[in-house]
C-alpha cells in the first residue's frame, strides 16, 4: 500500500500533505503520542481541537504548539465531561483520532456499571464519536487507536460487566478489541465517502504505562522491540491524513499497512452486538 514500514515517523508520513483548511480532534493531546500527533498535523497546516482529562491539561498542551489549535477538556470516565466536550465543538471536523486511553490498571475498577478500561477506552470514545458524526465532513475520517494486545482479549467483549478475577491485561486487550469491532461496525453506518479505521502504534514507552510496576514494565519492554513517540504517531497520523487510505474503512492497521487482527476482531456479529449493548448503556 505504501513505502512506509515500523520506521516511518509521523512527520515521514505526512511530507508533502498540506492539510491547511482542515480541522481534526485529537483526544489525549497532553502528552505521547496524542502531543506528537497534534505537533504534527498542526506543522501541515491543520488547526487541531485536542482535548485532555481538564481544561488545564489541554491547555497547556496546545499552548506549546505554534500554530492553529483549540484546547478543550474531555474526562472520557465521565459521560457528562464527554457530551459538554461535544457541545463545545462548533465547527466541521475532517478527522477524529481517537488516542486517549488507559492501561493495566492494577486493580478492577467499575466506573459507572462497567470495567474502567472499557469504560474509558470505549464507551468513553462511543459517546464522543457518536456524538460529533453530523460535524464529521464529507470525507471525513474516524481513526481508533487500538493494539496489538487485542488478542489478549478472553470473554464476552460485548457483556460490559466485569465477572470472574481480575487481570489487568485482559481487561485492558478487551477494551482495545473493542475499540476495533467499534470502528468495524462504524464503517457500516457511515455514509460513502467517510471513514472509519482502527490502528495499532507498536509498543511505546508512553505515560500510558504510569499505572504499571516499575519492574514489571521495564520487564515487558525489555522483552520488545520499541518504537519512539514520534515512530509511534505515524500509523494513526497516516490513516488519518494520506492520500492512500481515503477510501479504505473498516480496517486494522499497524506500521502504515493494513493488518489482519485476531479472529475476534475480524467477528462482524460481535461488533454489532458491541455496538447495541454500548447504545443502550449511554442512551
Amino acid at each position: 500500500m505504501a513505502s512506509f514500514d515500523e520506521t516511518a515517523t509521523a512527520e515521514q508520513v505526512t511530507e508533502g500533505i498540506d492539510l491547511s483548511g482542515r480541522t481534526y480532534l485529537v483526544t489525549g493531546c497532553n502528552s505521547g503520542l496524542g502531543f506528537e500527533t497534534m505537533r504534527v498535523l498542526v506543522a501541515r497546516g491543520a488547526r487541531v481541537v485536542g482535548s485532555a482529562r481538564t481544561d488545564a491539561k489541554a491547555a497547556e498542551a496546545c499552548a506549546k504548539i505554534d500554530g492553529s489549535t483549540k484546547p478543550i477538556a474531555c474526562e472520557l470516565s465521565d459521560p457528562d465531561s464527554v457530551r459538554a466536550a461535544v457541545q463545545a465543538i462548533d465547527e466541521p471536523l475532517h478527522g477524529i483520532i481517537a488516542n486517549a486511553g488507559v492501561m493495566a490498571l492494577p486493580e478492577l475498577v467499575m466506573q459507572h456499571g462497567v470495567e474502567a478500561h472499557m469504560y474509558t477506552n470505549h464507551v468513553g470514545h462511543f459517546i464522543l464519536v457518536t456524538g460529533l458524526l453530523d460535524r464529521l465532513t464529507a470525507d471525513g475520517r474516524v481513526v481508533m487507536l487500538s493494539s496489538g494486545a487485542h488478542a489478549y482479549s478472553k470473554g464476552a467483549v460485548d457483556d460490559l460487566s466485569w465477572t470472574g478475577p481480575y487481570d489487568p491485561w485482559t481487561a485492558y486487550g478487551r477494551s482495545k478489541l473493542a475499540n476495533i469491532l467499534f470502528a468495524m461496525e462504524l464503517a457500516k453506518r457511515l455514509p460513502a465517502g467517510q471513514t472509519a479505521n482502527s490502528v495499532h502504534p507498536g509498543v511505546i514507552e508512553t505515560p500510558l504505562w504510569r499505572h504499571m510496576p516499575e519492574d514489571a514494565s521495564g520487564q515487558i519492554l525489555s522483552n520488545m522491540t520499541l518504537k519512539t513517540i514520534p515512530q509511534g504517531a505515524a500509523t494513526q497520523v497516516f490513516v488519518a491524513t494520506h492520500p492512500h487510505v481515503a477510501k479504505l474503512t473498516g480496517k486494522y492497521f499497524a506500521d502504515c499497512n493494513m493488518k489482519k487482527g485476531s479472529e475476534s476482531a475480524r467477528d462482524e456479529a460481535l461488533a454489532a452486538r458491541l455496538w447495541q449493548a454500548t447504545g443502550a448503556l449511554v442512551g
